[in-house]
């Protein structure tokens, strides 16, 4: 077991693997048995029966059935845990995934079907929210309207900071006081826990789309949930009845992709911060969202936030149209959502991510969100100039 005193990169490098001694291994081994030998009917039984209701596999009748535990998932779990200071986490077979059963997991009770969510929120979550197809009821608001908005009935608070695709920041403790006794849950994709720790500042449940940062190479579709134990337990049953269990090889390459997480965040970051400046700068824009750029006046960034990321959004001057140029004119971002790869992404949120939601919460049309990758920054200012300038 690692000391829990280490710096955070140490603990990216070593977390979850607390067993590759024992099995004479050093690289993370994948598992990828759909089934496994039962010891007796009695045992596998109990283990079967065990992890079906949240639990763990027993020692003496194992994982039984990859839909309900896998040891490669596990480690990546631990692993992410570690890094997010919560007790444990489930992992998803992507990020939607994730949330659906947390909303299952808190929202499906008869007492307590309310979602009470802060705007602004990545698209699929907005949509999945107000559609009420898990039959769930949401309310949405901003962050000052938490406290009001609570009631008797609401199950669950949902937040994403920095917000997706505007970078809005919330101050997560603040959500936590005015929800009360209401569980917090905060899409923690866009800072990870590299920048941010939503454990530490009252949240009960952290979201991430491993999708992005926490792979980080663009190969693999992901969610994870950090947690308390009770919440985890809830989380595993709508996992075993779902069936949205992670398949082995996913968790296997984000296992591998937290080692670099650190460095990654920090020089996406580096790169980040000075594109932003740049863009600030440009004619033929007339804002620049990126935390700090317009000051902090809530004091998040260093008190919340340990940095400011590698997300930039950009409104254009010259509305949709000079969107939709900029989009197809750069060469070496590409034009594709999601975000957080080592290579630089670029896209339109109104047109793509966010076109499900509500005519009055989608983006301007003039918005361009841009992930921000490992190139120089150099070679990726004179792409973004040439595009701009052409349009």
């Amino acid at each position: 077991m690692i000391s829990p005193q280490l710096q955070l990169d140490t603990v990216a490098v070593h977390a979850g693997r607390d067993d590759l001694a024992e099995l004479g291994v050093h690289a993370l081994p994948i598992d990828l048995s759909s089934t496994n030998p039962l010891p007796s009917i009695e045992a596998g039984g109990l283990s079967y029966e065990a992890m079906a209701s949240g639990g763990t596999p027993t020692a003496e009748g194992g994982s039984v059935y990859a839909r309900l535990w896998n040891p490669t998932v596990a480690r990546f779990e631990s692993a992410l845990a570690r890094l997010e200071h919560a007790e444990t986490a489930v992992a998803f077979s992507s990020g939607m995934a994730a949330m659906t059963a947390a909303i299952l997991a808190t929202a499906s009770g008869p007492r307590h079907r309310h979602v009470l969510a802060v705007r602004p929120l990545y698209g699929g979550t907005d949509h999945l929210l107000s559609s009420g197809l898990l039959g769930a009821e949401t309310t949405f608001c901003g962050p000052s309207e938490v406290a009001a908005a609570v009631r008797p009935d609401t199950a669950m608070v949902v937040l994403e900071t920095p917000a997706n695709p505007t970078l809005e920041l919330v101050d997560i403790r603040a959500v936590v006081e005015a929800a009360g006794s209401v569980p917090v849950l905060v899409d923690n994709t866009f800072a990870t826990p590299v920048l941010q720790n939503p454990i530490d500042l009252g949240a009960s449940m952290v979201l991430h789309s491993a999708t992005k940062y926490l792979g980080g190479h663009g190969d693999v579709v992901a969610g994870v949930i950090a947690c308390g134990r009770e919440f985890a337990e809830a989380l595993r049953r709508v996992r075993a009845v779902t069936g949205g269990l992670l398949h082995p090889l996913g968790a296997y390459l984000l296992h591998r992709g937290l080692t670099t997480l650190p460095v990654r965040v920090r020089a996406q970051q580096a790169n980040a911060q000075l594109i932003a400046a740049w863009l600030e700068t440009h004619p033929s824009v007339a804002r620049v969202h990126y935390p700090g750029m317009s000051g902090d006046p809530q004091g998040l960034i260093g008190r919340q936030m340990k940095g400011t990321g590698a997300m930039v959004s950009i409104d254009l001057r010259g509305g949709f149209d000079q969107a939709s140029h900029v989009t197809s004119a750069v060469h070496l971002f590409t034009h594709a959502v999601s975000l957080g790869g080592v290579d630089s992404l670029i896209q339109r949120p109104a047109a793509l991510t966010h076109r499900p939601v509500a005519p009055e919460a989608r983006p301007a049309d003039s918005l361009v969100r841009l992930s921000i990758g490992l190139e120089a920054p150099e070679d990726l200012i004179a792409d973004l100039d040439q595009a701009l300038t052409g349009a």
